[in-house]
């Protein structure tokens, strides 16, 4: 018989916000996995913890699952948290490309493999796999279904990820490889909300007064597509096309009631969970079978398919 308990922690003397652990006591111990993910808050890291921490209880480990709500100092405690309870490995992810190298490198050398989801890191070789969505193109084609939508034409605005996050570069830089090539498409605002809802509220308040004609919002992510459309509502904007990128069930509901038109979705439950896999494959047989930077592509969400969203998965037809 499988039983979980799940543990809320206070770790105060490192000021570490243990977000949740869970425990499945079954037949095949396997030890310790620790997920460290961004924070729950959006509902997109929330379905990678939650997938990655089922498989892992699937597959017989405790998981303590962390939450570094994109400080990197606060995910190097993490990193210290997971080495110090002699986790077999750590999926990961992180809290900015540069300032993850170091902890990953740390657990490595303390003979715990990372295994990185979402967001990639700026050195290969020491963490075994990068398993992260194809960015640049799902951004492509949110583009091409934007510029479809404004009818190749009009005053759009840009809402841009946190910039130490390469996913915010890789994205902005497949939707103007779109968009540049039609002449008629005029950038008027390009700022970042940092992924953030609430900012992206408030920027689009700021832009809205200054470019009262505008015609199209084209966000990094949901969540800050959420926070545009919410401003846009407020000031009786609803004509305003809004494209976002996650697939998350927001979105999706706003698509269905006729409000966002379209987001990409990136498969964030399945892509933890390979991860997972990866992880007990490579601790177990000593290697994945798969090169350390893999891609999974994203699917185009509009009306037609919307339906058939839940939780960043498509059903099948």
């Amino acid at each position: 018989m499988t039983q979980t308990r799940r543990t809320v922690f206070g770790a105060f003397a490192t000021g570490i916000a243990l977000f949740a652990t869970g425990f499945s006591a079954m037949a095949q111990d396997n030890g310790l996995m620790a997920i460290i993910t961004p924070s729950h808050d959006n509902p997109f890291f929330k379905a990678e913890a939650d997938g990655a921490e089922k498989r892992a209880q699937e597959l017989g480990y405790e998981t303590l699952v962390l939450v570094h709500d994109d400080d990197p100092n606060k995910q190097s405690q993490m990193f210290d948290t997971a080495i110090a309870r002699n986790a077999k490995a750590i999926i990961l992810d992180n809290a900015g490309a540069d300032a993850t190298v170091e902890p990953v490198r740390r657990a490595k050398e303390a003979g715990i493999p990372s295994f990185l989801i979402d967001r990639e890191i700026k050195e290969t070789g020491i963490a075994v796999s990068q398993i992260v969505s194809n960015n640049y193109q799902g951004a492509q084609l949110g583009a091409e279904e934007f510029v479809r939508l404004m009818d190749e034409e009009g005053p759009y605005v840009e809402l841009l990820g946190r910039e130490a996050d390469t996913n915010a570069g890789i994205r902005s830089a497949g939707y103007h490889d779109v968009i540049d090539q039609y002449p008629d498409m005029e950038m008027v605002a390009q700022q970042s909300a940092n992924w953030s809802q609430t900012e992206a509220f408030e920027k689009m308040e700021t832009i809205l007064q200054a470019n009262p004609d505008i015609k199209g919002v084209i966000s990094g992510n949901d969540t800050m597509a959420m926070g545009a459309w919410a401003a846009l509502e407020a000031a009786g904007r609803e004509d305003v096309i809004v494209v976002g990128l996650d697939g998350s069930n927001d979105v999706r509901d706003s698509i269905l009631a006729g409000g966002i038109k379209a987001t990409v979705m990136q498969p964030a439950y399945r892509q933890a969970q390979i991860a997972v896999e990866q992880a007990h494959k490579y601790l177990t047989e000593g290697e994945t079978g798969q090169e350390e930077k893999q891609l999974m592509d994203m699917v185009l969400i509009t009306p037609e398919n919307a339906d058939r969203l839940e939780t960043f998965s498509l059903a099948e037809e």
